[in-house]
């Protein structure tokens, strides 16, 4: 999965950090990351910006590091980056096929902190202006001191297993077309394991038992930490789709899920398990 970069190390401590022009800089703009494509598309070094280097330098913020690698956010508002040489603005969705994959997580995982710092310049509370914590990762009102930390949402992800079949789905009106899994947001008052009862009631309209916890990944693309479930039917396998929410719905037996999987996602990580044999509830 994509936080899975052993033997790299990611170290995500708060500290209040000065770059070098050898250190990492993650900069987006309307939807867009700005990647290094001199052999293939990676993250830039300060050095890489020529004469916007030190003025970049003096606009960013340290995220965490990777190893002895130090990766910092420049500041869209404070300093306008532009496509120069080997540096090019890419949609932000180029993120997931970033290489290898410690390139890939130091990306989403600084995407993540980026819709954090950009969401809350004002305060929630009171409207005024928020300054960035010197003590933690957070945004601190300069009036009412409210705190505002990254917002981290819990979600599950469900492998419903029925007469040695998966139940597979796929979203309506996305982009992205591979099968899934059920999935879904926990609500306040909620434990997980009541919104997986509730997600796949909602979504194809079956009862779920014997639900047993699996595995969980901090997913930024969403702002969330993804927690993996398996469960078995109980009842009618009869589907009743919210075509809201899906466009397919369908039992899947090992030999017909296709193999068109990659190894980012828990989500995908279940599947094949499913795949393979080596779940066969």
């Amino acid at each position: 999965m994509i936080q899975e970069i052993f033997p790299h190390r990611f170290c995500n401590d708060f500290a209040i950090k000065t770059p070098d022009q050898d250190s990492y800089f993650l900069y987006f703009l309307d939807g867009r990351i700005l990647l290094s494509d001199k052999d293939s598309e990676t993250i830039p070094q300060f050095k890489e910006l020529g004469s916007l280097k030190e003025e970049a330098m003096s606009h960013c913020d340290y995220l965490f590091s990777i190893d002895e690698m130090d990766f910092y956010l420049v500041d869209e508002s404070q300093i306008s980056l532009k496509e120069a040489d080997h540096l090019k603005l890419y949609k932000a969705n180029i993120i997931r096929e970033l290489t290898p994959m410690w390139v890939s997580f130091a990306a989403v995982s600084a995407q993540h902190l980026h819709r954090f710092y950009i969401t809350n310049r004002f305060c929630g509370c009171c409207g005024s202006p928020t300054m960035k914590s010197k003590k933690e990762r957070a945004a601190v009102c300069t009036s009412c001191g409210n705190t505002i930390y990254p917002k981290i949402s819990p979600a599950v992800i469900v492998g419903v297993t029925y007469n040695g079949k998966l139940l597979l789905t796929k979203y309506a009106g996305r982009e992205y077309t591979r099968y899934a899994l059920i999935a879904g947001y926990t609500e306040f008052g909620e434990t997980l394991e009541d919104t997986v009862r509730r997600e796949t009631m909602e979504e194809v309209g079956i009862k779920v038992k014997n639900i047993r916890y699996y595995k969980n990944q901090p997913w930024g693309f969403s702002d969330s930490i993804l927690v993996g479930y398996w469960a078995e039917l109980d009842g009618s396998p009869d589907i009743h789709l919210d075509e809201t929410e899906l466009s397919t719905a369908v039992w899947m037996a090992p030999e017909d899920i296709p193999n068109d999987f990659t190894n980012l996602s828990l989500t995908h990580e279940m599947i094949l398990l499913f795949k393979e044999g080596k779940i066969t509830q």
